[in-house]
């Protein structure tokens, strides 16, 4: 049996207690060694295999799932974040499915969330932004021609931009060339819940500067958005004495 558990987005006490529990029943562990906080693996009993997948093909890794499956052991296959978000498991699942092992997945504090916290942000605020848009720049691998940056930015909602820190200077052009006004606010967030976790504000025009100032290059979300630093916006109705809800009338009634 193998177990997907997302990791969370770093700090070692952010992973599930399911996500945690399997990691101490596992006789086999595969991590992300690439971005997963190591401190994790303490969890881990005495005896388990531990590899790191950032130095192995998906060939390799699945061969040593095999292996291990084979011999009736326990398979905790450890993410990043939540592992459904870039964290190429479909590819996996497939290859499991093909071998007739079983699997699950518990689900992870995605770093989107981590980096959220660490700026003490609200993603959806009335009359700011309801929607968030989680993507990323196209690279050496392409995305799909309808999820351009451009094409997104259209929107006007909130941009998180994961696997993007690497060539701040042509996110910036591009989303302002797109429309999207150089005075955006913006974030940058470098290992969000890591005890080296860093976080800096800045508008969508500096953006770069900051980023190079800072030798953020990698392992960093970008926020861009007005609810980074808003200026206003609409209180929720949930708390509104005036709004009636399934649990009290309102006085607007």
């Amino acid at each position: 049996m193998v177990h997907f558990v997302g990791a969370g987005p770093g700090a070692e006490d952010l992973i599930t207690i399911r996500g945690k529990e399997l990691l101490e029943r596992a006789d086999v562990i595969i991590y992300a060694g690439s971005l997963v906080n190591p401190g994790l693996l303490k969890y881990a009993k005495e005896g388990c295999a531990i590899h790191d997948s950032a130095r192995l093909t998906l060939d390799q890794v699945i061969d040593i799932v095999k292996d291990a499956d084979g011999k009736g052991k326990e398979i905790v296959r450890l993410h990043t974040g939540d592992p459904s978000i870039y964290g190429a498991i479909r590819e996996q699942m497939d290859a499991l499915n093909e071998l007739a092992i079983s699997y699950d997945v518990t689900p992870g504090v995605s770093s989107f969330c981590g980096a959220a916290a660490a700026l003490n942000l609200e993603y959806t605020l009335p009359t700011v932004s309801q929607s968030v848009i989680i993507t990323r720049m196209d690279g050496r691998t392409g995305v799909p021609e309808k999820e351009s940056l451009e094409s997104l930015s259209e929107h006007g909602s909130t941009m998180v931009f994961f696997l993007s820190a690497g060539d701040t200077e042509r996110l910036s052009s591009r989303l302002i060339a797109a429309g999207r006004d150089k005075d955006t606010p913006c974030a940058i967030v470098y290992k969000a819940t890591w005890p080296d976790e860093k976080k800096f504000r800045c508008t969508l025009e500096n953006l770069p500067e900051v980023a190079r100032e800072n030798g953020i290059e990698k392992t960093a979300l970008i926020i861009v958005g007005d609810v980074v630093e808003p200026s206003g916006y609409e209180k929720s109705k949930l708390y509104d004495p005036g709004f009636t809800t399934g649990f009290r009338k309102g006085t607007d009634s």
